[in-house]
Order: C-alpha cells, then structure tokens, then sequence
C-alpha cells in the first residue's frame, strides 16, 4: 500500500485492537467505510466468528439510498444494522470505529445505531 493515511488508519486499528475484544455476551461491531460504501460486522473474538455484517451494497439498502459513501446512508446502514442485530438477540456490543475518526460518517452510523436499540 502506497497510500500513507490508509497506512497510519491501519497502525491505529491494530493499537486499538490490542486492547479491545468481543465476547459472546458483548461482540465487537466493527465498521469500515471507503470511499463509496460503508459495511459493518458483528465479531464475536472468542470464537472467532463473524455473527453478522451488513453493508450499503445490500440489496434493502441499495433501494433506499443512491449513494453509499455519504452521511445519509451511513445513518440508513445504522438504522438497518441495529434492527437486525435487535431481531437476532444481540443488543449490546462493544464500538471497535476500525482506526477512523469517531466523525462524519462513522458519528452518523453510531448515532443511528444507539437511536434504533443497539447499546455501547
């Protein structure tokens, strides 16, 4: 990778990530976000699994908004994502934010997350 800001993102995940871990009572939900999409995990670090993900490709998602790198589809991917995990039984999760600023489109997801049930 040549591109140093994708480079210092990853160092700050990694320093993060040494103090942060999911348990199956409270899974990490763990987010990244590009240019044109943002998509979310549910991470349970115990086992190793992945519980759930969701991203602005989805096809329940795609209809709704045009483009999946701005707020506005960040705050549709938060509402979404926490009635699913909601509806799976899963209601409190520890924010692992991937190394981003808690800022924008990543503030956005997390408000509208906590907003439909999702506790952290």
């Amino acid at each position: 990778m040549s591109n140093i800001k994708e480079i210092k993102r990853i160092y700050r995940h990694r320093r993060i990530r040494k103090t942060m871990s999911g348990s199956p009572e409270r899974p990490r939900m763990c987010v990244h976000r590009s240019l044109k999409n943002m998509s979310v995990s549910i991470i349970d670090d115990v086992s190793g699994k992945v519980l759930m993900g969701l991203s602005t490709l989805a096809k329940e998602l795609k209809g709704k908004v045009k483009n999946g790198g701005n707020i506005k589809a960040a705050e549709a991917l938060g509402e979404a994502f926490a009635k699913i995990a909601v509806a799976k039984g899963i209601k409190a999760v520890s924010f692992d934010r991937g190394g981003y600023m808690y800022h924008g489109r990543v503030k956005a997801f997390a408000d509208a997350a906590r907003k439909a049930g999702l506790e952290f």
